[in-house]
């Protein structure tokens, strides 16, 4: 008898839409600090480019607005073209200890997808030139590999240049 596999709830809405996507697992031992790169850190596991693998970025401006960038594993974003997109005049990251309450996520498994409010994803632009990306399922050791524009239409996302 298979093995069920535990959907995450970004994997359940995929399965709402009717979105075909993948899921690839890593051990995940727990090495999340932010100078190592969660993102990075999964793509090495995975023994996949890391150019296509996305990472989750949640960020608040000054009117306490919360926003989901997708940014490529190993890329910084450009908090000039993020607050240009989201018509902010000022952004930072949100707290990893805040990441929970806000998304249901923690860090190093936060998703574009399944996050208890809906939130406004920007996605860069250069996902659009990969036939597949990967983005955290919505727990740490699980990744979605999916089509990005697929990605673009389950998440509602506006894509842009977001890369320093």
């Amino acid at each position: 008898m298979a093995e069920k596999i535990k959907k995450t709830n970004a994997m359940r809405i995929l399965d709402g839409l009717k979105i075909q996507y993948e899921t690839r697992d890593y051990y995940d031992d727990g090495e999340h600090e932010l100078s190592r790169g969660a993102a990075v850190h999964a793509a090495e596991k995975l023994g996949i480019d890391v150019s296509s693998c996305f990472k989750t970025i949640v960020m608040r401006n000054e009117k306490k607005e919360i926003f989901v960038f997708l940014e490529q594993a190993d890329k910084e974003i450009n908090l000039k073209k993020a607050r240009n997109v989201s018509s902010s005049k000022e952004l930072s990251p949100v707290k990893p200890e805040e990441l929970l309450a806000l998304t249901g996520y923690v860090r190093g498994g936060c998703s574009p997808l399944g996050m208890k409010k809906k939130y406004p994803v920007f996605i860069d632009e250069v996902a659009l030139t990969k036939e597949k990306i990967y983005i955290s399922a919505g727990v740490r050791g699980k990744q979605i590999v999916i089509e990005p524009n697929l990605l673009v239409k389950a998440s509602s996302a506006l894509t842009a240049d977001l890369m320093l």
